[in-house]
């Protein structure tokens, strides 16, 4: 089978830990094992990442250095899309020394000018922040914040994703049996200009809704979303939570799960099924190949 697997931004920075390089070398190391069981399984693989604590920390290093002149998120964005690229691409190589090359691919998605998501941030980057920071950075910064779990994170823009121009690219990849890391982030954030061309915007994308409009264009099988949790649950945090195991796609209402973390999961993978047939997981990032086998996680089909 052809599968895109998604890997959560707290799949490769856990919730709390500090972002630095060798946590993020240790967590993408994990990540490659998991990837590199389900390529020995005999399938053909695409991943994608997320980069909300990447894409926020290199926003809170280049306000630091100058405010005035920080980077915007799509420049920010290509900066992790090769960072996190880089470590995937050399874990996954020693995790299969004999298995297929590897590549990353920095990807640009199209976007809407005109989205909605523009006017009502909702994506989280960067770190945690009890309430008082919080407050006191989006005040000094005009940031918008939002709460996460307990704490406080920055929320911004994210778009929905209506076409990937490189994607014709990934396919020639594909067709030479190399292992594709693309759509870091939900990928570099564009809009097409009156003359045709393509220009950066602020924003940062969904990676669920990147990879599932990547995994319909590519006629993937299958769609894995990793993460740090092992399932999908009904009433998440609360004491009678339950894990969904198997559902189809109309059986989930995704105004029922958390907007910044768990909804747009639902709806990536009720939208692929739909759209493809295919089959849909959500789980654990140790999981991968248990959850495509129907052993563990959620499964949409």
């Amino acid at each position: 089978m052809l599968v895109v697997i998604a890997l959560g931004g707290n799949a490769l920075l856990k919730r709390g830990e500090p972002p630095t390089a060798g946590n993020q070398r240790a967590n993408v190391k994990r990540a490659a094992a998991a990837i590199a069981e389900v390529v020995r399984a005999g399938h053909r693989v695409v991943v994608c990442h997320g980069n909300g604590p990447q894409v926020g920390l290199l926003a809170l290093q280049s306000a630091a250095y100058k405010p005035d002149e920080a980077y915007p998120l799509d420049v920010l964005g290509a900066e992790t899309e090769g960072m996190i690229g880089y470590l995937v691409e050399q874990e996954l190589e020693n995790a299969l020394p004999q298995g297929p090359r590897v590549a990353t691919l920095l990807t640009q998605v199209e976007v809407d000018p005109a989205d909605p998501a523009f006017r009502h941030p909702t994506k989280p980057v960067g770190p945690v922040y009890e309430r008082e920071e919080a407050e006191r950075l989006s005040k000094s910064r005009g940031w918008a914040v939002a709460p996460d779990g307990d704490k406080y994170r920055r929320v911004v823009a994210s778009p929905l994703p209506k076409h990937i121009p490189d994607v014709s690219v990934i396919k020639l990849l594909l067709e030479q049996n190399v292992i594709v890391v693309c759509a870091g982030g939900g990928g570099i954030p564009v809009v097409r200009r009156p003359d045709g061309g393509l220009m950066g915007v602020e924003a940062v994308i969904d990676k669920d809704r990147s990879a599932k409009l990547l995994a319909q264009d590519l006629g993937a099988d299958a769609l894995l979303m990793l993460t740090d949790v092992d399932a999908v649950y009904r009433n998440w945090g609360q004491p009678d939570q339950t894990a969904i195991r198997k559902a189809v796609p109309g059986e989930l209402d995704p105004g029922d799960f958390p907007a910044g973390s768990m909804r747009p999961k639902v709806e990536a993978a009720s939208a692929f099924v739909r759209a493809t047939g295919g089959i849909a997981g959500i789980g654990a990032l140790e999981d991968a190949l248990a959850i495509l086998e129907r052993h563990a996680g959620t499964l949409i089909a």
